[in-house]
């Protein structure tokens, strides 16, 4: 499991502020912290409140132990590796870098790729840019259709123009059962459409859930043709969206589904709008013949929940930091995507060096990602062909075990202490200006904004209540309950 900065229990409470809580919109007084990172601690300002011996992998990187795979080793010996777990052949592992850009994301995916294949771990490396880095990298051409690169490893490049034709063909079959759009729909042309802001993000989604089929959550007892997926995005920003996509789009539902069920014109025209995006998409193989709007709504619900979970989990989803240690920006962007990733409701699993010129001075920049694992990726140039076998033999053994992702201690990124009546928030990356903090619905719950992500923290019954205080003590926040 990736491991993550333990929450620091809550020093001291603050002392009880009168203003929080009374609609007054007064400030907590600011504290003598010397800001983030630093041992000191400094108030929080919040907002008015509103009363409204094989080489193991992690337990993910795994298939039914009734399959097992021969895999040749580098040295010629042959090596028979058995990859066992419990119960059923879960989805292929989501492996993803984040970092700013040049700092090297692409060739640590073009690695990683490269080393899970060689390990004998059916591979997929995705690319969704135009830029050819992957296929100089790879050496072979990634098309938009699955493309055997070499032994256990293929490719794919996602493109937005021709994966709109599939969702558009599907509502076309339901809507000529249905006569929803009475034949509209059926006169529409794909391949005239282009392509708007956002489409990448939503068809990347898509083609992301038939490879890792996270929306059956390990129902489905088939074998997964994958054990990983390597996704190389075009931007970090986007895999953020992607991780706390489905948590965020529940609060979405509740109200489209208040529109659909309180409104006149949502009890007319939302069943049959429902039913047609619900049989083209067919989330669990199911049709919504027979069934009433109020199961199709129930059972979207309890997806998006289901997901929500799936990437919370880090034996699903591995999230890695790139930088170039000699760049003190590159060490800062990666710093505030740990605190993004974070806000949004994943994990990150480790921190890469990636340099031409490895020297000591990433030891210091290792200090700064305590706890996290760090290590350095072996430069790779893409003005030539690679030869993969020789860089695959200078990666480091803390190189490996990091890709490998086999460490079980897990740190929970919010902590709650009955005792005290304190949530403890770990928040990388950040200084105390950059979060704001909120609190609606009566207490039972706060919302932190930062990193331009929102994140809702549900408070357990026995610590609901207003907001007494907030503090900002060596990257985390600790928010006091009265």
């Amino acid at each position: 499991m990736p491991p993550r900065r333990p929450a620091a229990s809550p020093g001291g409470r603050t002392s009880r502020q009168d203003s929080v809580g009374d609609g007054s919109g007064r400030r907590l007084p600011s504290g003598s912290g010397r800001g983030q990172g630093q041992a000191g601690t400094s108030e929080i300002p919040t907002k008015p409140l509103r009363r409204a011996r094989r080489r193991r992998m992690s337990p993910s990187l795994v298939v039914s132990a009734r399959h097992t795979h021969a895999v040749t080793h580098r040295r010629g010996r042959r090596r028979r590796m058995v990859v066992a777990s419990s119960g059923g052949a879960p989805p292929p592992k989501l492996v993803t870098f984040l970092g700013k850009g040049g700092s090297g994301k692409t060739t640590a995916a073009a690695v990683a790729a490269q080393y899970y294949a060689s390990e004998g771990f059916k591979t997929c490396l995705v690319t969704q840019s135009q830029d050819p880095s992957a296929e100089q990298l790879m050496g072979c051409k990634i098309g938009n259709s699955l493309t055997e690169c070499a032994a256990n490893l293929s490719t794919i490049k996602l493109e937005t123009s021709k994966m709109l034709l599939e969702p558009l063909d599907r509502l076309k079959k339901v809507d000529a059962q249905v006569n929803f759009t009475q034949g509209i729909l059926e006169g529409i042309v794909g391949e005239e459409l282009g392509v708007l802001p956002g489409m990448d993000s939503i068809c990347s989604v898509l083609a992301l859930q038939k490879l890792l089929n996270f929306f059956s959550a390990g129902r489905s007892g088939s074998q997964p043709e994958f054990d990983v997926v390597v996704y190389d995005c075009n931007n970090t920003e986007e895999i953020l969206r992607l991780v706390g996509a489905t948590d965020r789009a529940r609060s979405y539902l509740r109200y489209v589904r208040d529109l659909a069920e309180k409104t006149d014109m949502g009890r007319l025209a939302s069943p049959s709008l429902l039913k047609l995006i619900y049989d083209a998409a067919r989330p669990n193989g199911k049709t919504s013949e027979g069934r009433l709007s109020t199961e199709i709504w129930n059972e979207i619900e309890q997806l998006l929940e289901r997901v929500s979970v799936w990437f919370a989990n880090p034996s699903n989803l591995a999230c890695f930091l790139v930088m170039d240690p000699r760049r003190s920006i590159a060490v800062s962007s990666a710093l505030r995507y740990w605190g993004c990733t974070t806000q949004a409701g994943g994990q990150i699993c480790g921190a890469f060096g990636y340099t031409e010129d490895p020297s000591e001075m990433h030891q210091e920049v290792a200090q700064n990602f305590m706890p996290l694992s760090f290590s350095l990726l072996p430069f790779v140039s893409n003005d030539s062909s690679v030869d993969w076998s020789r860089a695959l033999s200078l990666l480091s053994q803390n190189t490996k075990e990091q890709l490998r992702n086999t460490s079980t201690r897990v740190y929970p990124s919010v902590s709650f202490d009955s005792v005290q009546k304190s949530v403890t928030l770990f928040m990388p990356g950040f200084d105390k200006s950059e979060i704001k903090l909120y609190q609606y619905r009566g207490g039972s719950e706060l919302l932190i904004e930062a990193g331009d992500q929102r994140r809702v923290i549900k408070l357990p019954p026995a610590m609901q209540g207003k907001v007494g205080g907030a503090k900002f003590v060596d990257r985390n926040l600790i928010v006091s309950i009265r």
